[in-house]
């Protein structure tokens, strides 16, 4: 790529704003802060992990690399995933007043009509993915409001932009971290516990932890959807978002992008076979990997019994809006059309993964122009040049998301480690030999928290199709929140003792805030007794008080029976 073309393209990324101030750090000293917990990253874990500590009266720290905290929420603009029962199991009691507090500002500052104002479980967008598809902005100020207090009183200074570049160890103890700001200015930050909560586990290598990623071996793991050999650098794909409203009669058409030509003829070559070119409404079906034709019409519902992408991750729907207030459906686009699996973010030359992040992004606007100029219309035309890009929803001038969505992270090694035998339905039944519905997904008698979502492999970069297979409700365990070494640096994201099957179904929105919750609880709990995490998970007075710590916080350490055994 000529120095032309890749300026061109480092022009819609927002990785751009970072490339001076990551240049070489300013020679001045670096400013010093200390606090009882050090957050590194301020997505949904993180922040999480940082009300559940400042309630416990810590001084926290918490870091944020991009303009928005609440990552896949809202820097990367993912409406969240979640289980059927999220309304009353399956979470803790702050993920559930985040949702309600999402509900209550489209209640007292948009126009509901009077059948929504009356929704009690209203989902603002009417999307089928969840039960609460909003856009990402309000989550933003939804999490602001949360914070608020501890803000005001100190408990936590949200240090933001911020990225780390060193981590100080001493043996098996984390001293410090440092990174710098938007102006190369640099900043340590010491507290007794720092906390891993970036999205890509950032930490672990500049702290020399042991860690993992990409698929581990079936040798290794023994579960049935591991490759043969482990493929360390087989990441699942990730998406660079964006959102979209649609007025008919107008032309809101982009230019065509840098790599449209590219992107316009890619066939994906997976294994097994998709079915033709990404930029298409044909794909491979998540779960029998047949081939699955899917509907996109901005103004109806689509041929009936195809899901029409355009209702799929709908944030905004009109109808629950005044005709007057101007609101139109406003849809987020996170399919498979625009998942990029050519390349890995993280553990390349710095170079090659910025390549790859721009191609992301090349992909995600080649989308947009394939919809706007000749993607086939149910009436026989082709292109909705009306379609237009939302960069005001998402945050940024360019259009698309802050940051891309990132569904595997690098991953400690554990003391405890969650596979497919513990979760799986098809694995377990054949370990147990039993039938689907007579178990359920192991019990861990170290629970911190709980979580359910299908094992949702997206396709990946070492050429694999989805891999997308039933699980069961399933617990946190803490001992995959424990490095086998290190003492005081903690995962709080999807850095967790998971597998790369596993990550499929601990990676979601409610799970993460619950791993980060568990985090910061933990945390308080370690500083008050004077005791370490692997300390609380070997003595059983210890967990027992620690447990019934989280619980008094609203924690849900288990599921109902009835539920444990359904599988997803």
């Amino acid at each position: 790529m000529n120095r032309r073309a890749f300026l061109a393209l480092a022009a819609v990324t927002p990785l751009a704003r970072w490339l001076p101030a990551f240049g070489t750090p300013a020679e001045k000293g670096a400013r010093q802060l200390r606090g009882d917990i050090a957050i590194i990253g301020g997505g949904v874990g993180g922040i999480a992990c940082a009300l559940a500590a400042a309630r416990r009266g810590l001084r926290v720290l918490l870091t944020e690399e991009y303009d928005w905290i609440g990552g896949q929420l809202t820097a990367q603009a993912v409406p969240p995933d979640e289980h059927p029962w999220i309304e009353e199991h399956g979470s803790t009691r702050s993920y559930r007043l985040f949702r309600t507090k999402v509900r209550q500002f489209y209640r007292q500052h948009y126009p509901l009509t009077e059948a929504a104002q009356k929704e009690a479980r209203l989902n603002p967008g009417q999307g089928n993915v969840s039960r609460l598809c909003h856009e990402p902005r309000v989550a933003l100020a939804v999490l602001l409001e949360m914070l608020a207090p501890y803000l005001a009183a100190g408990r936590i200074t949200l240090l933001q932009p911020f990225r780390p570049r060193r981590v100080e160890m001493d043996g098996d103890q984390a001293k410090a971290v440092e990174g710098v700001t938007r102006w190369s200015d640099r900043l340590v930050l010491e507290a007794p516990y720092i906390i891993d909560a970036t999205e890509t586990g950032e930490l672990l290598p500049l702290a020399r932890m042991e860690y993992v990623t990409g698929a581990e071996s079936r040798r290794d793991t023994k579960e049935p959807h591991a490759p043969a050999e482990a493929q360390p650098h087989n990441h699942q794909a990730c998406t660079v978002c964006f959102a979209l409203d649609y007025h008919p009669g107008q032309d809101h058409r982009i230019e065509e992008p840098p790599q449209y030509r590219f992107w316009r003829e890619y066939v994906p070559q997976l294994q097994p076979r998709w079915p033709g070119r990404l930029l298409s409404w044909d794909m491979s079906d998540p779960r029998t990997l047949q081939p699955r034709a899917v509907a996109f019409h901005p103004t109806e519902p689509g041929p009936k019994g195809r899901l029409n992408l355009w209702t799929y991750r709908r944030i905004l729907y009109a109808g629950h809006f005044t005709p007057e207030s101007g609101i139109r459906d406003v849809c987020l686009v996170n399919w498979p059309q625009n998942d990029y699996w050519l390349g890995n973010l993280y553990d390349l030359p710095p170079e090659q993964a910025q390549r790859h992040w721009l191609a992301a992004c090349q992909l995600s606007l080649s989308l947009l122009y394939w919809m706007q100029t000749e993607a086939p219309r149910p009436d026989g035309g082709h292109g909705w040049k009306g379609l237009r890009l939302r960069g005001d929803i998402t945050g940024t001038e360019h259009g698309l998301a802050m940051a891309p969505y990132i569904r595997e992270s690098r991953r400690i090694r554990a003391v405890f480690t969650v596979t497919e035998l513990h979760v799986g339905v098809d694995a377990r039944a054949q370990w147990l030999g039993k039938k689907p519905g007579e178990f359920t997904a192991e019990k861990f008698p170290d629970a911190v928290g709980t979580g359910s979502y299908r094992i949702d492999l997206h396709p990946s970069t070492g050429g694999n199709n989805y891999i997308d297979i039933s699980s069961l409700p399933f617990q946190i365990p803490l001992g995959a929140l424990i490095p086998i070494r290190v003492e005081n640096l903690l995962p709080a994201c999807k850095n967790i003792g998971t597998t790369h099957i596993t990550n499929g179904c601990y990676r979601l929105h409610p799970v993460e805030w619950s791993i980060g919750e568990a985090v910061g609880e933990l945390v308080a709990f370690c500083l008050a007794r004077k005791r370490v995490p692997r300390q609380v998970r070997k003595d059983p007075q210890l967990l027992q008080d620690f447990q019934k710590q989280l619980a008094d916080a609203g924690v849900d350490l288990d599921w109902p029976e009835a539920i444990a055994k359904t599988p997803r």
